[in-house]
């Protein structure tokens, strides 16, 4: 059996996928599997990765669902990796020729009890960190990368597959197609630490049609799927302020959502109440926004 699995969730992404196919091709270390999950795609995706099964190049495993959204995309793949370790490369991204070796050496050289995986870096063609880079220690958890240690950016998160099988999945709300990704990290990070690595493991290139450019009417669209991450940032932060922040969401999030109940969450209800007229107004902002685009 393969270590790593590079799983991509893709829809309607046939003519960006042929890249990230040749990086995978190149890559020096062939220690992997990738797991096309094609979220509903009427395009030709099918076809093209059919070929590319006959070729033998890579180790590819395809599978196709009904349309639900980057994240129902992921829990499927949680569902089906059976590797030691697995990473998310999306449709219109890629990896450098040797960031499969990068990974599964650094792995193997620092194997330690009660790690969740590695984070590494996410970076643009020209060689641009998007951010900034990591805290030059060995590891952390999830949440102080941005808190504690005032990081930014997305950045490539490496996870141990059988540590992410003891999470619950991310939630799957009727008619929305949206959960941040990042609320899984800050979960597995409460009760493990990462590796933190500054090492570039992703090429991104952000699509005009893709879910980064067209933020303000996903966030619209999917209100319960954003409240549900504010929520549980709150968990685990400890930031007076970003727990302002959060709160202010969460009622923008209830309006968008036609129900206020949201509001309702443990130990902080309150404050999202008295918060409630900050929210009405980031919601005026975000439909602007969405009207002027």
């Amino acid at each position: 059996m393969k270590t790593l699995t590079v799983f991509t969730p893709t829809y309607n992404r046939a003519h960006l996928l042929s890249r990230l196919y040749k990086s995978l091709c190149n890559q020096t270390n062939k220690d992997f599997v990738w797991l096309v999950i094609d979220d509903g795609s009427i395009d030709n995706t099918s076809k093209i990765v059919s070929e590319w099964l006959l070729e033998g190049k890579i180790e590819i495993e395809y599978r196709y669902k009904e349309n639900g959204g980057m994240h129902t995309g992921h829990n499927l793949a949680y569902k089906l990796i059976k590797t030691e370790l697995n990473v998310c490369i999306d449709s219109d991204d890629y990896m450098p020729d040797k960031a499969v070796e990068k990974i599964l050496d650094k792995w193997n050289a620092c194997k330690i009890k009660k790690i969740a995986g590695i984070v590494g870096l996410d970076a643009t063609e020209d060689g641009e960190i998007i951010g900034s880079k990591l805290p030059e220690i060995a590891k952390g958890n999830f949440i102080d990368i941005y808190e504690k240690y005032k990081c930014s950016g997305d950045k490539k998160v490496v996870l141990k597959s059988d540590i992410v099988k003891q999470f619950p999945p991310y939630p799957e709300y009727k008619n929305e197609k949206l959960v941040p990704l990042g609320c899984l990290y800050n979960l597995i990070g409460s009760k493990y630490d990462f590796i933190y690595e500054n090492e570039v493991y992703c090429i991104v290139e952000y699509q005009d049609e893709g879910s980064s450019h067209s933020i303000f009417k996903q966030y619209k669209q999917s209100p319960r799927g954003f409240a549900y991450a504010r929520k549980l940032n709150n968990k685990f932060s400890k930031s007076v302020s970003i727990r302002l922040k959060n709160a202010i969401h969460i009622g923008s999030s209830a309006i968008f959502s036609k129900d206020l109940r949201i509001l309702s969450e443990k130990n902080r209800t309150f404050l999202n109440v008295m918060v409630f007229p900050l929210s009405i107004i980031l919601n005026i902002y975000v439909r602007y926004k969405i009207s002027n685009k």
